[in-house]
C-alpha cells in the first residue's frame, strides 16, 4: 500500500534532515543527489523545513556560484539544547550541547556517600542547572541519563538496587520537576558505553559485538546484528553477578561479590597490584580513575611487545619503584588478563560476536597491549573466532552514549515537522 501525501513528505523531511546532520550543510542540488528525489520534492521540503524552523542558508557553495541552486541549508543547532549525564555512585558528571552535538558547556562534581536523596538531588539539579545556562539556556529540550543498575523495560526506569544510592532512581523525577518541558530518560550506563563505542569509538565497523566495562564494577552491553540487546527484564550484561572459579563464594541476588566482580572490580585489580608488590596495599585504589592510572603505568612497563624497558614508568603513590618492578608488571598483566578471560570466554560461548571491546576507564587504560594479552587467552580457551578491542572513549563513553541518545530522541520530534 502507498505511503499517504503527508506520510511521505515526513520521509522525505527526516531523509533530508538526516543527510545535514551526517553531512553537515547542503545545497538543493546535493539533497536531490543524494536522496535521489525529484527537484521539485526537494524544493518543496527545503521550503516546509526552513518555514518549520529546522533548517535556514548557511552560506554558498563555491565563489563562482550564485542563486537559489547554490545555497548552502544547514540545520539550526541551536534550536534545542540537549543533556547528558553520567550519574556514578559517589559523583555526576554533565555536558550540554546543540543539536549537532557541539559541547557547548561541562560540569562535574562529587557527591559523598553519606550525602541524604534531598541534598544529592539538589546538588545533582544544581550541577545540571549551572550546565544549562552555561550553555546559553534555560532548559534542555531532552535530557539523557546514564546510570548503573537495571532499567525496568517496562517503565524505563531504574530498579531498585542493592548498593546504589536512593537518590539514583528519584533524579528523573527530580530533573523533570525542575525542567517540566524537557523529555528526560535514563539508561543503564554500560548500554551507553556500547552505543557511543558503535558511534564514535572502536566498533564503527561492526554491526555484532560485546562491550565489556571494567570500572568500579564490571558490566556488558550487547549488540546484534546492529540492535542493543537489554533482556526479558533488562539484566543483559550483568556479567558482574556470573559465577566464576577463583572466588570465595557464589554471588547472591542481592550481591555480586563472589561473582565476576570479585576478580575485575576496581578494587579487586588495586589488591591484585598489592599481591604483585606494584603498590602499597595501604593506597587508596578503589577508585577507577586510580586504578586506570595503575594499569596504564604496568602497560608502559611491560611495553607493546611485552619485553618490557619502562620500570621507570610504573610509579608508586607511597614509594618509588623497586628493581623488580618490571617483572612484577608483568606477571600482574598476566593474573589480569587471565581475570578478564574468564568472563570473556564465557560471553563468547554463548554469544559468539566476533568482537569484544574492553571498555571503563580500565579498558581503556589497557589499551592494545592488554586486549592482545586477552585475546591471546581466548584463543587458547574457545575455538570461536574472537577479536578483542581496547576502547576508544573510556570513561567518557556514558556521556558520548547519553547525548547520542538524547540528540535521538530530540530529533525524533523535531524532525517530523508538521503537516502544513
Amino acid at each position: 500500500m502507498p505511503a499517504s501525501p503527508s506520510t511521505a513528505r515526513a520521509i522525505n523531511d527526516r531523509l533530508a534532515l538526516r543527510l545535514l546532520q551526517r553531512e553537515g550543510p547542503l545545497t538543493a542540488g546535493q539533497l536531490k543527489q543524494l536522496t535521489g528525489l525529484s527537484r521539485p520534492t526537494v524544493a518543496d521540503l527545503v521550503e516546509r523545513l526552513t518555514a518549520s524552523g529546522l533548517i535556514t542558508v548557511v552560506g554558498e557553495a563555491g565563489e563562482q556560484r550564485r542563486g537559489p541552486n547554490a545555497r548552502l541549508h544547514g540545520i539550526v543547532a541551536d534550536r534545542a539544547h540537549l543533556a547528558a549525564l553520567d550519574v556514578r555512585t559517589a559523583s555526576v558528571s554533565v555536558l550540554v550541547s546543540d543539536l549537532l552535538g557541539r559541547v557547548l558547556a561541562e560540569a562535574a562534581g562529587p557527591i559523598g556517600g553519606d550525602t541524604g536523596t534531598g541534598p544529592a538531588l539538589e546538588q545533582a539539579t544544581a550541577l545540571v542547572e549551572r550546565a544549562v545556562k552555561d550553555a546559553g539556556a534555560e532548559q534542555p529540550h531532552t535530557v539523557g541519563i546514564g546510570a548503573p543498575g537495571l532499567i525496568d523495560p517496562a517503565t524505563g526506569e531504574l530498579r531498585d538496587s542493592a548498593g546504589l544510592p536512593a537518590w539514583h532512581r528519584r533524579l528523573v523525577a527530580a530533573l523533570q520537576e525542575r525542567f517540566p518541558e524537557a523529555r528526560v530518560s535514563v539508561e543503564n550506563e554500560t548500554n551507553l558505553a556500547a552505543l557511543a563505542e558503535q558511534e564514535e569509538g572502536v566498533a564503527r565497523d561492526r554491526d555484532t559485538f560485546v562491550l565489556l566495562w571494567l570500572g568500579h564494577s564490571p558490566g556488558a552491553a550487547v549488540v546484534l546484528d546492529g540492535s542493543l540487546r537489554r533482556g526479558a527484564s533488562g539484566g543483559t550484561g550483568e556479567i558482574g553477578f556470573l559465577p566464576v572459579p577463583g572466588t570465595p563464594a557464589l554471588p547472591s541476588a542481592t550481591d555480586c561479590e563472589g561473582g565476576y566482580h570479585s576478580l575485575v572490580g576496581s578494587t579487586a585489580i588495586a589488591q591484585l597490584a598489592a599481591e604483585h608488590g606494584l603498590w602499597d596495599s595501604a593506597a587508596d585504589l578503589s577508585e577507577p580513575g586510580a586504578v586506570a592510572g595503575l594499569v596504564r603505568g604496568v602497560v608502559e612497563a611491560v611495553g607493546e611487545d611485552g619485553a618490557g624497558g619502562g620500570a621507570d614508568r610504573v610509579t608508586s603513590p607511597t614509594s618509588p619503584p623497586s628493581p623488580q618492578a618490571e617483572e612484577a608488571a608483568a606477571r600482574f598483566l598476566d593474573a589480569l588478563a587471565e581475570r578478564i578471560a574468564l568472563g570473556v570466554a564465557s560471553v563468547v560461548a554463548i554469544l559468539d560476536p566476533g568482537c569484544v571491546v574492553l571498555g571503563g576507564e580500565v579498558g581503556k587504560a589497557g589499551g592494545g597491549v592488554l586486549a592482545r594479552w586477552v585475546e591471546e587467552r581466548i584463543r587458547r580457551m574457545s575455538p570461536l573466532v574472537t577479536e578483542v578491542r581496547a576502547s576508544g572513549l573510556g570513561g567518557s563513553a556514558v556521556l558520548r552514549g547519553a547525548l547520542l541518545t538524547a540528540r535521538e530522541r530530540a530529533q525524533d520530534e523535531l524532525f517530523a515537522p508538521p503537516e502544513r
